[in-house]
Parts: structure tokens; sequence; C-alpha cells
């Protein structure tokens, strides 16, 4: 297969606001003798690639970034270009179980999605079923495994329990909310509108709290008859973590997603010794570290989304250009999105 020299790309030459986001022609990706390539154009094609909170951390410097430039996107979804050759790679057992093929619908989660050509260990791309669209798989890759793995093993939600899922009209918020009904407990959520909402009861939230205008701590009280949750899922941060051991019933655990209002600050221990609490900062990619774990979770996820219990919502597209995924995270940062927001790399009609 001939290959460019170079790709186009959504990358950052420094860290900043918004407008340091560009189109970049960028050289060709170097890839390891483990890599599989996954490629944009007509056929196959790299065709969505989801954003996430963490894309803004990156862009802003919370997160280090090693090397400039730095191409933007931790996940996405396309079809295989080209395949490992190694015999220690084709040989292994666990690759063998993923039936890879030149052509095959893959998801991959791997800093420097946004671009024609991505080269990425093969345990981070996994295969999707006919079943489920690649920008289905785009859009749920990420949020999906983070709300499987914490639900799961941050916080093993169980039947009769009380849980609380801030912004939970966003496109992780609603996963939450589908994955811990699904599981026989009562979802307590907090969103900004009447129209979020709505969204949100139809995706399993019992109860939702329009923290603008009513007090957050009291309503959850309220619903719990004064005992508190038994678990929190907190993606907002800084803003909500004092709110967060007020609402949490004694042995709660309080589980921090991620710093959409900014990094929680320094606070000392004995604060979870007031109720014997709880608390985790977990990453989605520490739970799924081994092939075994991807292959495991992965395979969930799908057949999840597959018979119908996660809904997966696609709140807008936006297209493959600097000012495009600019926009996009300006509108996953202004609070004014539902569920998922995607970049649409290469145009569906030429690559189906």
């Amino acid at each position: 297969m001939s290959l460019p020299s170079s790709i186009q790309a959504i990358a950052i030459s420094k860290t900043g606001d918004f407008d340091v986001i560009e189109k970049k022609e960028l050289p060709f990706p170097k890839s390891a003798p483990g890599d599989i390539l996954v490629k944009a154009g007509l056929r196959p094609t790299m065709q969505y690639g989801g954003v996430n909170f963490i894309d803004t951390y990156f862009r802003k410097g919370l997160y280090k970034i090693n090397e400039f430039p730095f191409i933007v996107g931790g996940e996405g979804a396309g079809t295989i270009a080209a395949l490992p050759t190694g015999p220690e790679i084709v040989n292994n057992e666990e690759y063998k179980k993923r039936g890879y093929s030149v052509g095959a619908k893959v998801a991959l989660y791997r800093l420097g999605a946004f671009a024609e050509y991505a080269s990425v260990p093969w345990k981070d791309v996994f295969p999707i079923p006919d079943s489920v669209p690649l920008i289905t798989a785009a859009a749920a890759y990420t949020q999906g495994l983070t709300a499987l793995t914490f639900v799961e093993e941050a916080h093993k939600v169980k039947k009769g329990e009380v849980i609380l899922v801030h912004t939970v009209a966003g496109g992780l918020g609603l996963l939450f909310a589908q994955l811990i009904k699904a599981r026989g407990a009562t979802v307590i959520g907090t969103t900004s509108t009447p129209e979020k909402a709505a969204i949100a009861r139809t995706h399993g939230a019992d109860h939702v709290i329009l923290y603008p205008t009513e007090d957050t701590a009291q309503r959850v009280l309220e619903i719990t008859n004064g005992e508190g949750v038994h678990a929190v899922f907190d993606g907002v941060g800084k803003d909500t973590f004092e709110l967060d051991f007020k609402v949490l019933r004694r042995k709660g655990t309080l589980v921090s997603v991620g710093n959409a209002s900014g990094a929680v600050p320094p606070f000392s221990p004995l604060k979870l010794a007031e109720k014997n609490l709880r608390l985790l900062r977990p990453t989605m990619g520490n739970y799924i570290t081994t092939p075994e774990e991807v292959r495991r979770y992965v395979t969930e996820l799908f057949q999840l989304i597959a018979d119908g219990t996660l809904k997966v919502n696609v709140f807008k597209e936006y297209p493959f250009t600097g000012e495009g995924v600019q926009q996009a995270q300006k509108d996953l940062t202004g609070g004014k999105t539902t569920g998922k927001l995607v970049i649409k790399i290469a145009d569906p009609v030429l690559a189906e």
C-alpha cells in the first residue's frame, strides 16, 4: 500500500485558549511494530472522532504535553488500513481473539485521533460489531468505557442504592444514568435547564435537580430522607467538591470523574473521616490497561449498545477543521450541549 509523506490533522503548537487549535499538515505518523494503521480517505477511513473534556485539559496545559505539535483527540472510529506483521504480535492469543482484518470497522482509544491516519498499538484498537454504526462507536467509546468501568470498579453500583450524577444530561452523564438505572439503583442527577432535565429523565434519571434555581444539597437530602447518597460521580470538579461531602451518607464514595470547572484544590484527608468516606480519582485507561481488560469491557459496551440498554445521543457533528474543533470545545465547555459531540473526519457517504 502506498502511503503519503504527510497527513492533515487537528493540532496545537502551544497550550492556550481555543484559538491555538489549527488544522495542520504534519509528517506521516511513525509506526511501532505492534501498531495498527487506521486511515482517513475514501476507503478505508478514520471517519469520526469523539470530543471529550480531556481534550480541553491538554489544550489548556492542565495535563502535560511532552511534544509539540500535539494532535488533538483521544478517540475515534474508522477502518483498518494495515496490520502488524511480526510473528510475536500475530501469534499473540489476545491479538487473534480480536479477529482483525484490513477494511474492518474499529474504534480506538489513543491520543492523536483527529488525523487522516492514526498509528495505534493493537491493544487500543477494537473491532466494531456490524450492529453498531461507526458514529455511535466513536461517540460511545471513551465515555462509555469510562462509565462502565467506573460503575463496576470505582464504585460497584448495587441494586437499591441511590447515586448522584452531576451534569447528568451531558454525554457521560447520560451513560452513567442508564448504566446505574440498569443495575437497579436510583439515579439523582443535576443539570441546568428543564429541557436538559427532560432528556435526563428519558435516559433513566429518577430525580433531576436544577442547580441554578434549587439547593442541590437540600434536595438530595429530601429525596433520601436525610440519609444522603451511596456514591457521587462528579465530573465537575472544583465547583461541586464541597457539596459532595454534604450529600454523601456515612461510608459513601466520592468518585471524582473530571475537572470541568477546574481541578479540585488540596484538602486535608481528615475531611474523609467525618463520615468514613472513600475518595477516588480514577482514569478509565488504568482500568483497561491489559489486552484482556480491553476485550472484556469493550465487548460488554458494544453488547449494551446493540441490545438497547445504552442509547448514545449525538448532540452535533463538527467539520474536520481548526474552526470546527474550536467550536466543538467551546460548545462542550459552554454547558449548552446534551449528549456527545463528534468530529466528522471523512464523509460517511464516501467512506461506507
